[in-house]
């Protein structure tokens, strides 16, 4: 999944990831990258991320009673502009083979194929990603893309890593 901020980013990642963690395993992090905000230079950079999860339910299920509630909880307002700065962004962008496309959920997410924030990051998690229902591979798809306005914040990476990843019990 795709996690994302540009209001007050250093803590609301953090924040979105531990309130994940109380329903989901987190299996991976891949460095969080500093990013422009997409379509408005005015905005403050994001914070863009790709997050490993183990989880039973089904991906719509997990987009709407864990994904959507974190988001709403942190304050989140869907507006009719898709570019608005916002707390956090978590979106399902990949769901094991599954290949779906119905009015909420998309999968694997359009995006993987534009935008660098996300391709690379998945790259960085599963090397050997070939997308379901299609022939493409994350390793294509992310050595196609420009790399140029990603700076990696690998202190803050390391920070989430250690916090989120070694502690093997997650939050009562």
């Amino acid at each position: 999944m795709s996690v994302g901020s540009n209001i007050d980013p250093y803590n609301n990642v953090r924040n979105a990831l531990r309130l994940l963690r109380r329903h989901a395993r987190i299996t991976g992090i891949s460095t969080v990258y500093l990013t422009p905000a997409e379509d408005r230079p005015e905005q403050s950079a994001y914070y863009n991320c790709i997050v490993g999860v183990d989880t039973q339910l089904p991906a719509l299920q997990f987009k709407s009673s864990v994904l959507r509630p974190i988001e709403d909880a942190m304050g989140r307002i869907r507006t009719e502009d898709k570019y608005a700065a916002r707390p956090i962004d978590l979106d399902l962008i990949i769901y094991d083979d599954v290949v779906l496309d119905t009015e909420d959920l998309e999968l694997p997410a359009p995006e993987i194929r534009t935008r660098p924030y996300v391709a690379i990051p998945l790259w960085e998690l599963l090397p050997g990603l070939r997308l379901p229902g299609s022939d493409e591979t994350i390793a294509d798809i992310a050595g196609a893309l420009p790399r140029g306005k990603m700076e990696p914040l690998e202190q803050y990476t390391r920070l989430l890593r250690k916090e989120l990843l070694q502690d093997e019990h997650p939050e009562s």
